[in-house]
Order: structure tokens, then C-alpha cells, then sequence
């Protein structure tokens, strides 16, 4: 499903690739049919804004949107597990689904990122795309909702995945947007300290558990071992040939 493409590079990193490709975009959504006349509307509209911007100023907003707090993360099992070990279950999951689907990931995403998914899903049938996006478009909802209290040209796609996966946008965003309006904001200055301290205390807290788990055990006591960090997980399957991931020219 070419869209899904399309949507995938709009919602990746803006880049001058991305702003050279403007016209093939445009001409792979005006022959989109998957998705309503408003909601093509909605997507050129963020085009345009992309490609109208000065792109260091658009990577700048781009970082400040997604790249502050949590609630606008791009990686799926962000919203679905936050930092608990299932997370890495996850990931190695999907991995293996898209290594039996003969996807190779060559960039260095982590496979959940909305945007590699979206690549994923374009190289399906349109059967099975529709309903890995229907497999998380509570999650889409939610993103859409988010992005349209803060007034960005960006929750079109997410409305546009949504009515691809079977939904009515406005309807399932409005459902959620009093729950959106009442979250406080994890994006100032105040709450990225409150994370950054949250997060020192935890590793200081984790390091010192280390330390005392490789102390001599008590007798007739066995050790308990700790865990792998997540991030130590390596998702990068050895043989996998890279694709070339979010190149305009193959849209």
C-alpha cells in the first residue's frame, strides 16, 4: 500500500531527501484511494509545511515535538510497556516477524519506531496492513489526539492511518481528547528534569543492587542473578541485507 510509504516518510526525520521528493509525494497521494479527499487535503498540507519551512528550522521542531517527553514517542511499545523488561520481548517479537516476512532493517531504528513499521506494512497485502494498523490504532488515536491539542499539521497521519485501518478518525480521536486535555504536559523544562532525576535516582538504585548482588552469597544461599539491561539487547540480526529504508525514489 503505497500510502503507507508516504505517511512513513512524513513522519520520519525531515530531510533534503524527503524535500527533493516533494512532487513524487504529491503525486502518490493524489492517486491514494485508501483514504478520503479531506483527509489527502490534511497530508498535503503537511507536506507543504515540511517542504515550505527552512529544514533546520523544521528538524528543530521536529526534535522539540517527538523528541521531548514521552507522550508523542514514535516507538510503539513506548506507550504499550514504558521501560519494563516485556518491552524487550517485545521487540525481539517483532524482529522475528519482520525477519519471516523477509523485511531486513537497515537503519538503526529500533523496531518498533512508527515510521519503520509503517515501511513494514507498505511492502503487505493491503489485507494484513490494514489490520497491523488496526493491532494499534488505539495507540493511534491517542498519538492523533495528542498531536491535535498541541495544534500540529503532524496528527494528519495518524488520522489518515486511522481510517486505513478501518476507523472514523474524528470519532476515535474525539473520544479521547478529554482524557488528552486532562494529561499534563511532559514536554517543559520542569517535567524533563523531574525524568532526568526519576532516572538518575533509578540507575544510582540499580548500580548499588549490582554492586551487592556480587557479593559473596550466604551460605546455603544462592545468588540471585540480575538482569540484562534493555539496552544492551541487540535487535540487528547478523545476514540480514539492509533495504533502502525511507528513500524517496522507491515511494
Amino acid at each position: 500500500m503505497q500510502i503507507l510509504k508516504v505517511i512513513s516518510l512524513l513522519l520520519d526525520y525531515p530531510t533534503e531527501t524527503l524535500i527533493g521528493g516533494r512532487d513524487e509525494l504529491e503525486q502518490a497521494i493524489i492517486q491514494c484511494r485508501e483514504i478520503s479527499p479531506k483527509q489527502r487535503a490534511a497530508l498535503f498540507e503537511l507536506l507543504e509545511l515540511i517542504c515550505a519551512n527552512d529544514l533546520m528550522d523544521g528538524q528543530e521542531h521536529y526534535g522539540a515535538l517527538f523528541g521531548r517527553g514521552r507522550s508523542l514517542s514514535l516507538l510503539l511499545f513506548e506507550h504499550v510497556h514504558g521501560e519494563s523488561r516485556d518491552r524487550g520481548q517485545a521487540m525481539v517479537d517483532m524482529m522475528a516477524q519482520y525477519e519471516a516476512a523477509g523485511f531486513a532493517i537497515g537503519v538503526k531504528e529500533l523496531p518498533d519506531y512508527i515510521p519503520l513499521y509503517l515501511e513494514f506494512l507498505s511492502t503487505r497485502e493491503d489485507i494484513e496492513a490494514r489490520e497491523g494498523l488496526a493491532d494499534v490504532s488505539h495507540l493511534l488515536a491517542l498519538l492523533a489526539a495528542r498531536l491535535e491539542e498541541r495544534e500540529s499539521a503532524y496528527a494528519s497521519c495518524f488520522r489518515a492511518l486511522l481510517q486505513i485501518a478501518g476507523a472514523e478518525p474524528h470519532q476515535a480521536v474525539a473520544d479521547l481528547r478529554a482524557q488528552v486535555a486532562a494529561e499534563p504536559r511532559d514536554d517543559s523544562l520542569e517535567a524533563l528534569d523531574k525524568i532526568w532525576e526519576e532516572e538518575a535516582v533509578d540507575f544510582l538504585q540499580a548500580e548499588q543492587q549490582d554492586r551487592c548482588s556480587s557479593l559473596p552469597s550466604a551460605p546455603g544461599k544462592a545468588r540471585e542473578e540480575s538482569a540484562v539491561p534493555l539496552h544492551w539487547v541487540d535487535f540487528q540480526h547478523e545476514g540480514l541485507a539492509a533495504v533502502p529504508a525511507k528513500e524517496v525514489g522507491n515511494v
